[in-house]
């Protein structure tokens, strides 16, 4: 993983997402010539070509954070990652030693005001995560009780919580928001629309795989936490009429990127796929169905670093970081974004 490592000034993680969303810039990396220049995002319907197809994610973030108290006073902030089938959830908690099983939640929403009964802690289930019974109140009102859940590296308050959604977000479920949807608008989607460029969903939840961090030095010990995915027949049929056609299909993050490879030997499959995906990534990896790759600038040491530098070689992804700590990008979620050719 130190060779995955690079440094970046604190002030160039992004606090705040520009306005409108497609005036954030975009560096443009070319595999094949090596080379690295520089433009906007509205540019990208001249960087793609009629019969293209863009893959992207309708996922919907939760406001799936949580704010509470034991009964002895204590603080506790609950993560929200996914529903599992017994009806508990799946969540993270801090302070994660105190929260053992057995133990009761009183949540309160935006307003202060407590729910009628608890949450309980059910069990503890590896890996520092928790199942957790949620009151039917709480559930109920989800979108009061719970926040958007911005990343740790994110101080600033979101005034509009949209805008932690992709313009295309329909498919309630994740725990963050893939990223590099946000620099889309309804205008930007009608002139690639209007250009010929076709484009497809897919649905992949994000949760724990998306942004566990690495804690081993060698990469190939490193577990992926599953993550639900879901493909229409439609977008299989227009990735084969892609394929045939000789056109790129582009995912539009990582995400949509894990989907489109997860899926890759069922493509001639005639109804809808859905399944869990553990897929890890790293360099070596050949990639079958993903030709081009937008993407936002990762964190060092990242599952999602080893994914971009798999698909575009370690040395052109550490320069082209390289360079954009020098002319200033702005990083992480609500920072600027790639285009991997």
């Amino acid at each position: 993983m130190a060779d995955y490592d690079y440094d970046l000034p604190p002030e160039l993680i992004a606090q705040h997402p520009v306005e409108p969303r497609d005036a954030s810039r975009l560096m443009v990396v070319d595999r094949a010539s090596e080379t690295i220049t520089h433009r906007q995002f509205r540019d990208l319907p001249s960087l793609l070509s009629p019969g293209d197809l863009l893959i992207v994610n309708d996922t919907r973030v939760m406001p799936a954070r949580l704010h509470g108290r034991r009964p002895t006073g204590g603080q506790v902030e609950l993560l929200l990652l996914r529903r599992l089938e017994d009806g508990c959830w799946e969540a993270m908690g801090r302070p994660a030693r105190r929260l053992r099983p057995g133990t009761v939640v009183h949540l309160r929403d935006q307003g202060g005001h407590e729910a009628a009964e608890p949450a309980e802690i059910v069990a503890r289930r590896g890996e520092g995560l928790l199942a957790v019974r949620l009151p039917s109140e709480v559930e109920a009102r989800l979108d009061e009780f719970g926040e958007m859940p911005l990343p740790p590296y994110i101080r600033a308050r979101l005034e509009d919580p949209e805008r932690y959604q992709t313009v295309f977000a329909t498919e309630i479920g994740s725990a963050a928001a893939p990223t590099a949807g946000l620099h889309f608008t309804p205008r930007l989607l009608a002139e690639l629309e209007a250009a010929g460029i076709r484009r497809a969903t897919i649905t992949l939840h994000v949760g724990l795989g998306t942004f566990l961090p690495v804690k081993v030095e060698d990469a190939r010990q490193h577990r992926m936490h599953q993550e639900w995915y879901h493909v229409p027949a439609a977008t299989l049929a227009a990735i084969r009429e892609a394929r045939e056609a000789g056109r790129r299909v582009v995912a539009v993050g990582t995400t949509a990127c894990r989907t489109l490879e997860s899926i890759a030997p069922n493509l001639d499959s005639d109804g809808d796929l859905s399944d869990w995906t553990d897929l890890f990534i790293v360099p070596g990896y050949r990639f079958q169905v993903v030709d081009a790759l937008v993407t936002n600038f990762h964190l060092p040491r990242s599952t999602l670093l080893l994914l971009v530098s798999a698909f575009a070689g370690r040395d052109l992804i550490l320069r082209a970081y390289e360079e954009a700590v020098r002319t200033r990008y702005r990083f992480y979620s609500f920072g600027d974004a790639m285009f991997i050719l």
